[in-house]
């Protein structure tokens, strides 16, 4: 194995799990994360020779993994639905209300508005970043925040307290 095969195996380890959690707050599914972030990392893989001359490896593997989930988004099929009980998990450390609120009012916006939102605030990626990963304008990157964030603010119910204005 190479020293190339090796810098490759370490960035596969780094990231996968940062590219998961970005993954699952995109789709609100734990197995379609999975997905997502094996598709992205297969590209990243097949092109990692390619990748030396780009200057962030990471950037190409985020705006990779956006891509792939905005175009799971288009086909006109859905994966099939996964029922069944969910497997048992240690005690939560983060508000789990919140969180549920949160993913499910992320679910009910549109895709690209989710991108924009999960890139911004959970990647805490600046509007010129978020826009450069998405192919944007930072005007649409800021529209499309503006417009995500009221949403929430509808959907995610009162007392939560995650997205509500500080009054002053």
């Amino acid at each position: 194995m190479g020293q190339d095969d090796s810098a490759l195996q370490e960035f596969i380890h780094g990231r996968r799990d940062h590219l998961f959690r970005s993954a699952f707050l995109l789709c609100g599914d734990r197995d379609e994360a999975d997905d997502l972030v094996q598709t992205a990392l297969l590209k990243v893989i097949l092109a990692w020779r390619r990748l030396e001359r780009i200057d962030s490896v990471e950037a190409f593997a985020r705006r990779t993994l956006v891509n792939v989930f905005i175009a799971s988004r288009r086909r006109m099929w859905r994966r099939e639905q996964p029922h069944g009980e969910l497997p048992e998990h240690a005690a939560p450390t983060v508000d789990m209300e919140a969180a549920l609120a949160v993913q499910a009012a992320l679910a009910r916006l549109p895709v690209k508005q989710r991108a924009v939102l999960v890139l911004r605030f959970w990647e805490d990626l600046s509007v010129e970043a978020t826009a450069d990963v998405l192919g944007m304008r930072p005007g649409t990157v800021r529209s499309h925040a503006s417009r995500g964030i009221a949403a929430l603010r509808a959907y995610v119910p009162r007392g939560i307290g995650l997205l509500e204005r500080e009054e002053a």
